[in-house]
């Protein structure tokens, strides 16, 4: 009995080894191991639906303030400094005299001018009363023949001519003494000051090339900034700016936009933009930077996705749109930019599903999966 029971628990054992596998396993294990083979492909990703809308760009430059009218003055001619009324940082006004300079030959020339004047004159006075004697004489017949009333009246004309000629060249002489007086061309401050009385100055020679004085008008000032070009079609929506300068911190500047170049410069390959900034509580100085903050609107006809959905790597810029719950890679070109988003253009339509958060890892075909934020 005992080796019976053997025998049968042994035949027991071989039949359950000799039976398939699968037959042992529960149904349940089958169905999970199925699914995770289906999902294993599947990457999940996060969407967005495309659609048209603006993006509101503030573009920050840098920019420079400057006087808003400025005036190096420098003498005419050779001349000597005789006196200077003012010195850096004095306030003037419109005709104001700066300086004044004296030059010797110059008063040579005046007294030159001032005798041949007056030896024009005397002239002409004798010819002029010479014809008028022979004029009155000549209407009693026979007494001054045709051709000597014609030779007093021509030597009379040429008499006046010279004379003319004598007052203009005085005039001359009296305009360029007044450049011998240095005159403030409109209100400002004085910025520079290279000279002293009985300096030798003049328009060539040692130290021609700096001014006598700089004049600056700072109650108002220019702001001046270069916008590239690729935010300049956007220039013609822009009216004002705010800005800022690191000696005023916590400040913040609202100027109007008053000219705008209307071409490129050649070596920035920027628009000039100028601002006019009233600065009658002198707050601000030339030569200062500011940080310029200008609001550009987008254009409404763009679609607008966050950086993180552009991929770039070394053949093409593209978004990764999905089609049927596939990836597909769409070249596009990227636009303006700002807080984190990115104006597209490519073959994009609106509705168009795209991944956020994309990679070139996700190739073309692959099975995605949406997931919430």
């Amino acid at each position: 009995m005992h080796m019976q029971h053997i025998k049968s628990l042994r035949y027991t054992l071989v039949a359950a080894l000799a039976m398939p596998a699968g037959l042992l396993l529960p149904s349940c294990h089958t169905t999970k191991a199925e699914d995770e083979k289906k999902t294993d492909n599947t990457v999940q990703v996060k969407e967005m639906s495309l659609e048209k809308t603006q993006l509101d760009n503030v573009l920050e430059l840098p920019g420079e303030i400057k006087p808003y009218q400025f005036a190096d003055l420098y003498a005419k001619f050779t001349s000597y400094v005789k006196t200077v009324n003012v010195d850096m940082g004095s306030q003037v006004t419109t005709g104001q005299v700066l300086a004044t300079l004296e030059a010797p030959e110059m008063n040579t020339q005046l007294l030159e001018a001032q005798s041949r004047l007056h030896n024009k004159e005397a002239v002409y006075q004798a010819s002029h009363s010479t014809y008028e004697r022979m004029l009155k004489t000549s209407k009693v017949p026979g007494t001054v023949s045709p051709n000597d009333l014609e030779i007093a009246f021509s030597k009379m004309s040429a008499d006046s001519a010279e004379l003319l000629s004598a007052r203009s060249s005085l005039r001359e002489v009296q305009e360029l003494l007044s450049y011998l007086t240095i005159r403030a061309p409109f209100s400002g401050i004085i910025t520079l000051r290279n000279v002293h009385p009985g300096t030798y100055v003049g328009p060539a020679g040692k130290g021609s090339d700096k001014p006598l004085l700089r004049l600056e008008e700072q109650q108002k000032l220019r702001l001046s900034i270069a916008v590239p070009e690729s935010y300049t079609g956007s220039l013609q929506e822009a009216s004002l700016v705010h800005f800022t300068v690191r000696s005023l911190p916590g400040d913040t500047f609202t100027a109007k936009v008053n000219r705008v170049a209307g071409s490129l410069d050649t070596k920035l390959r920027a628009e000039m933009l100028e601002m006019d900034i009233n600065n009658s509580n002198k707050k601000l100085l030339p030569g200062m930077y500011a940080e310029v903050h200008i609001d550009l609107p987008g254009n409404h006809e763009t679609f607008v996705v966050p950086k993180s959905a552009v991929i770039t790597n070394s053949e093409q810029v593209f978004v990764i749109k999905v089609v049927n719950n596939k990836a597909v890679w769409v070249n596009v070109r990227k636009g303006n930019e700002s807080n984190g988003k990115v104006e597209v253009f490519g073959n994009l339509n609106n509705g168009d599903v795209i991944v956020i958060n994309g990679s070139d890892e996700l190739k073309e075909g692959t099975s995605v999966q949406a997931v919430k934020e």
